[in-house]
């Protein structure tokens, strides 16, 4: 019944069904006891999931019943422990057959038995059992209140028996003490009675003795009880004796919005309608008031008073039930003296009560306001309470109370907006909605933020980023859904002056922290209300002597002023400084040699405005009649910049490598080797700035960008132009800029490198060519176009296009055209030159076909190939298919040509060797599916190669080669299972057993691949050895099982072992080989 506890109501349908099926066990006079106990047990768990209020009415109430019920109620045990539920079912059974319409005492007949002894009546045995069970300790306690609920109030029992009963119930009260535990069962069994029957009891019945009860109970002093419980029976014993002081009449006087139905709210339209219904009511209310005059009789503000000082008590369970009473008897009062209690009410929130005297309040107040009690003459005084509620936080000790207040608070707000008009909210409504909003986003506690997501202007916008999930992450709210609520005009200013007020200083570091950080990213929408406002207020709080206090003023200062320098005026002074410069400097104004020109160095560009500023500075300033730069100051200023490059922070690094590239061709003069050293130790990889991608692209932005400054000079001197000394270390750097493949966690950040690295290579050697073609060595040419094609074979299809692009125009250039190209003919035919500006690189269908064509070209088959295998092993769908696809038909086009096929399994094998310990580049999942699938149709000795190629995938870092060799549908061959039983020789304990596991499910598969004669041995030899053992224990199996497979495959076996060059690194692992 578990599944059920959250919608009960699922059972309905089945509930009279289940009860018939288990009373027919309970009324079969052959059923065991123990089988009984169980149907009532599994009765009880039915009960206890549904309630037995809506169980109750299903229960069989016929005559007959009214015998067994008692009899089997009359064999129980009320103190055996086993059978309660047994108890607790017959009970709340007797209570509904109690109902029957007929006189009790015709059940009687002649009350001498037998022998001769008086029978005791049926009535006299109901109430006997009644009192029994309202003094044991269990769950029958609750169903016996139930009981004497629904049987004293029977006609022919109240005349009889009810003013018994009552003198026992409050004679057991008297003589019992809620010190003792024996005492806490007997007053919690009489409370749990009263509390029923003057429940459903007729209130003409039980006016007669509610007074001596209300006498009897303050006689208890439940109050000062350290019983929750009895506490909260007392609570609502009170209030339903209230009730029944007053009349049960609904007040005329409250406030009604609209009607109970739909349909008639619906017809209702229009002011007309609106204005009718209000005089109508007004009416009424006249019409009414002679009606309401009537006694209140003086017991009432005892009760009320009780209820006053239940909503103070430190459980919440009876808070909440006093409220509950605040409200049923408020609600028929007349208006004057419901006037007077919700005053009374007011009175719990000042700050000399405790938080148990704001909860409590705030349920009552929630409850009035529901029932159209609180009318809209008082909400000018319940706002302002209500507002103090939504953010009361009082510190004890080394925390805080009160969330259970502001969660309370957001109750009372859902309660008004349900209850009242809107027009008679809308003085209140912006003060209202501020505060929901505050305690949604800055609350501590997440059942306050997630109560506090109710509906306020722009309610749906803000509820889409604010729902119940979004505010379960407190981080999550302070500094991002703050940031997106604060751009609604009206909530930006509280928001703010919420945080300076209760937040920075608030007992929790973590909230101090938070709010100083939300502070900072609400910045952006109210500057200079955070400028002239909030700063002053926060310098004298920051020297203030509360050490809460002032730590959060002091963070509060410094992240506003760090959000204020970043703001868009700042930047805009700062691009307006720039361009000023850029142009006074093209103007040619009369600076030059001015002392402001002479020292003010450019200290950080790191923004194109700032680098385009320099260059026409240092144009116009820095450079002298005879245009040349004074070395004093050149010395000063690329001493200084090339400096810089070594920065620990990136965007310092980024933006004077761009200063370098911007610099004159005068200032570059004689310096030029210092400043490509410089620039080259950027390009360099190192643990402590792995993750500076962008300060590596600029770098080799900024090179390209010196070189085409500078020049080409064959013969002339490195310090000035781009020359024979020195076009080796350019071209060295620039391709070591292509193998960068760094990732962190922003993703591929090395492809920023590997991009600008293609650009910088394009323009450098276009500059050579236009220049000084023989500077270009064939070596390099054939590097530069096989790391190209790499790029263009790769997955990620912006660099892929950017890859091709530089690709097709190295191959196209015509003024001349660049030397040394490798197989420029076939790469021509490939790529005709129509095709250079319609070829989409971007998309995979039309970028894979073409570039697998160059694995027929062996001086791109390597570099084509490793590309291939990223993409292969990528994660996009479109990528994955389109590049395996064209690498698979590359694949069956050269199954007929052997020398094509041995020479891609070189190519395929040394890619693998080379990048086992790559983590960019290692072989995957995909990868090794592709290589199994792709030659699963190839026959023959060829596969001697592929052979060598498992070991290394199975040794890559997520190589999983091992179960497509087995599924394969070339398992069958003979080849293949060598290659298996090969891998049973390596030194990995991993792959050993694995190997085992998948050629034993081979051989259930292929039965035919090994000689039936010894195909049970064979398995026996796999299925019985432990292959974790070493080397020298698993030799003898491994024979064996050469032996019994009957294959030569020697070759196969030694091509396989030729790879075990890849362990040789380790001493044992080579030993092991040597010994297998």
């Amino acid at each position: 019944m578990d599944k059920y506890q959250e919608q009960p109501h699922l059972l309905d349908r089945h509930l009279e069904g289940m009860m018939n099926s288990l009373l027919e066990i309970v009324r079969d006079s052959g059923s065991p006891p123990p089988l009984v106990h169980l149907a009532f047990k599994f009765l009880y768990i039915i009960t206890k999931v549904r309630g037995y209020k809506r169980f109750l009415p299903l229960f069989p109430h016929e005559v007959r019943d009214l015998q067994p019920v008692l009899d089997m109620l009359a064999k129980q045990n009320p103190r055996d422990t086993e059978t309660w539920e047994t108890r607790y079912m017959l009970l709340l059974w007797l209570s509904m057959i109690c109902l029957i319409p007929f006189d009790l005492a015709r059940f009687d007949g002649n009350l001498v038995s037998v022998e001769g002894q008086a029978r005791q009546p049926t009535m006299d045995r109901i109430l006997e059992i009644a009192k029994c069970y309202l003094v044991v300790s269990d769950k029958a306690r609750d169903a016996a209140a139930v009981l004497v609920s629904k049987f004293i109030v029977r006609p022919d029992v109240r005349q009889s028996r009810m003013a018994d009963f009552l003198d026992w119930v409050l004679s057991m009260l008297s003589k019992s003490s809620s010190q003792t535990m024996e005492g806490t069962v007997i007053v919690n069994g009489m409370l749990q009675a009263l509390a029923q029957l003057f429940k459903h009891g007729k209130r003409e019945d039980c006016l007669p003795y509610a007074a001596t009860v209300l006498e009897c109970l303050d006689n208890c002093k439940l109050s000062e009880s350290n019983q929750m419980v009895l506490r909260k029976l007392g609570m609502k014993l009170v209030q339903r004796l209230g009730l029944t002081f007053v009349k049960p009449k609904v007040a005329k006087w409250r406030y009604q919005r609209g009607r109970r139905s739909l349909a008639a709210n619906l017809q209702a339209q229009g002011a007309a309608v609106q204005n009718q219904k209000r005089e109508a009511a007004a009416a009424a209310a006249a019409e009414a008031d002679d009606d309401e005059e009537y006694d209140i009789p003086g017991e009432i503000e005892n009760v009320v008073e009780q209820l006053l000082v239940g909503l103070k008590d430190k459980d919440t369970i009876v808070r909440w039930s006093a409220a509950k009473g605040i409200g049923r008897i408020t609600g028929r009062l007349p208006k004057e003296l419901a006037d007077d209690v919700i005053g009374s009410l007011l009175d719990c929130f000042s700050f000399q009560e405790t938080d148990n005297a704001w909860h409590g309040g705030c349920l009552a107040l929630a409850e009035l306001g529901r029932r159209g009690l609180l009318l809209p003459s008082r909400i000018s005084d319940v706002v302002p309470v209500m507002l103090k509620a939504l953010t009361y936080d009082e510190k004890r000790g080394a925390c805080s109370v009160g969330s259970n207040v502001r969660d309370a608070a957001c109750y009372v707000c859902w309660a008004f907006a349900r209850a009242y008009e809107p027009s008679e909210l809308i003085p209140f409504i912006s003060h209202i909605s501020s505060a929901l909003v505050i305690a949604a986003v800055f609350d501590r506690d997440v059942n306050c933020r997630r109560a506090a997501s109710g509906t306020f202007p722009h309610g749906i916008d803000i509820l889409t980023a604010a729902d119940y999930f979004a505010v379960g992450n407190r981080v999550n709210c302070y500094l991002t859904i703050s940031v997106y609520i604060a751009g609604f005009p009206e909530y930006t200013q509280p928001m703010i002056d919420h945080l300076i007020n209760m937040k920075i200083n608030h007992w929790d570091s973590v909230i101090r922290e938070l709010a100083t950080k939300a502070l900072h990213n609400i910045t952006p929408q109210a500057p200079e209300y955070m400028a002239n406002v909030v700063l002053p207020r926060l310098l004298p709080l920051s020297v203030g002597s509360d050490l809460h206090t002032r730590h959060g003023a002091i963070l509060a200062c410094a992240e506003i002023t760090h959000a204020l320098w970043y703001l868009p005026c700042y930047q805009i002074y700062f691009l307006t400084v720039c361009t000023l410069i850029e142009k006074l400097s093209l103007s040619k104004m009369p600076f030059r040699g001015d002392p402001i020109i002479g020292t003010s160095f450019f200290k950080s560009p790191s923004m194109t405005s700032a680098v385009s500023a320099l260059a026409a500075l240092c144009n116009e300033f820095y450079i002298n009649e005879r245009g040349e730069a004074d070395p004093a100051l050149q010395d000063e200023l690329v001493t200084q910049y090339v400096s810089e490059l070594q920065n620990s922070e990136e965007m310092i690094r980024c933006g004077f490598s761009r200063a370098l590239g911007a610099l004159p061709r005068f200032l570059l003069k004689g310096r030029l080797q210092q400043v490509l050293e410089g620039l080259k130790k950027v390009t360099v990889i190192s643990p402590e700035d792995v993750s500076f991608a962008e300060s590596r692209r600029d770098a080799l932005i900024a090179i390209a960008k010196v070189c085409q400054t500078v020049g080409v000079k064959g013969d002339g001197s490195q310090q000035e132009y781009v020359c024979r000394e020195n076009v080796d270390q350019i071209y060295a750097t620039l391709l070591t800029g292509v193998t960068d493949y760094t990732t962190d966690s922003r993703g591929d950040v090395g492809g920023w490198v590997r991009e600008a690295a293609m650009t910088s290579l394009m323009e450098v050697t276009l500059l050579l060519v236009q220049k000084e073609a023989e500077l270009i060595h064939a070596n390099v040419c054939k590097q530069i176009m096989c790391w190209l094609a790499q790029q263009s074979a790769e997955k990620i299809d912006k660099f892929r296009a950017h890859a091709g692009s530089v690709f097709l125009t190295l191959l196209h250039f015509d003024h001349p055209p660049v030397p040394h190209i490798p197989h420029r003919e076939e790469l021509e035919r490939i790529f005709p030159r129509w095709e250079k500006e319609t070829l989409n690189w971007n998309a995979a269908s039309e970028a894979f076909p073409r570039i697998t064509q160059l694995l027929g070209l062996p001086a791109y088959q390597y570099h084509v190939l490793l590309g291939l295998s990223v993409s292969v092993g990528g994660l996009t769908e479109t990528t994955l298919r389109y590049s395996a696809q064209s690498l698979f038909d590359y694949m069956k086009k050269i199954q007929t040509d052997p020398s094509a096929l041995e020479g891609f399994c070189e190519t395929l094998l040394k890619v693998f060797e080379d990048n086992l310990t790559k983590a960019a580049l290692a072989t995957t999942p995909r990868d090794a599916q592709a290589v199994t699938h792709g030659f699963g149709a190839v026959q023959g000795q060829e596969l001697g190669w592929m052979i060598s190629v498992c070991p290394l995938q199975l040794s890559s870092p997520c190589g999983s080669g091992l179960d497509d060799l087995c599924v394969s549908p070339a398992a069958q061959q003979p080849l293949w299972l060598c290659c298996a039983l090969a891998l049973l020789t390596l030194p990995l304990l991993q792959i050993r057993k694995t190997t085992a596991s998948q050629v034993y499910e081979m051989l259930l598969t292929y039965s035919d691949v090994v000689d039936p004669a010894v195909m049970e041995q064979a398995m026996a030899i796999l299925s019985d050895t432990n292959w974790e053992e070493i080397l020298e224990v698993c030799h003898e199996p491994e024979t064996g099982l050469c032996k019994q497979s009957n294959f030569k495959c020697t070759d196969s076996f030694l091509a396989f072992m030729s790879t075990g060059r890849i362990w040789g690194k380790e001493g044992s692992l080579q030993a092991g080989k040597q010994q297998n």
